[in-house]
């Protein structure tokens, strides 16, 4: 009977970062990737680009541009995701900042509105 406490579902909150959260080995790397590939995928939709065009703009192949746009980032590195954004115009600004006392390690962050 629907409503009873054994129907319901546990829900643990995320800890707004998905790669933590399924145990992925670098998350913060990895969710940085992820930044990284929206606003590419984003500059391409703007420009109203085909995958052939953006692949011949940034200099992958159209299957790569495909892996990219689906959000399939496995051998892509943060340096090539870089390399594509300032090829499709894109400003990136890298940010460097002291060291944090009550971190033992720093944090690899993207910061920027996709649109």
């Amino acid at each position: 009977m629907a409503g009873h406490d054994e129907d319901r579902i546990a829900v643990t909150p995320g800890s707004g970062n998905v790669f933590a959260d399924i145990g992925v080995a670098q998350p913060e790397e990895e969710l940085a990737k992820a930044k990284l590939a929206s606003h590419i995928r984003a500059a391409i939709a703007r420009r109203k680009l085909t995958q052939a065009q953006a692949a011949s703009l940034i200099g992958l192949d159209q299957p790569k541009v495909s892996a990219l746009m689906n959000g399939r980032l496995t051998g892509f590195s943060s340096d090539r995701l870089l390399r594509c954004m300032a090829a499709l115009g894109l400003d990136v600004d890298i940010v460097v900042r002291g060291e944090s006392p009550d971190r033992a390690r720093g944090r690899v962050r993207v910061v920027g509105n996709v649109a």
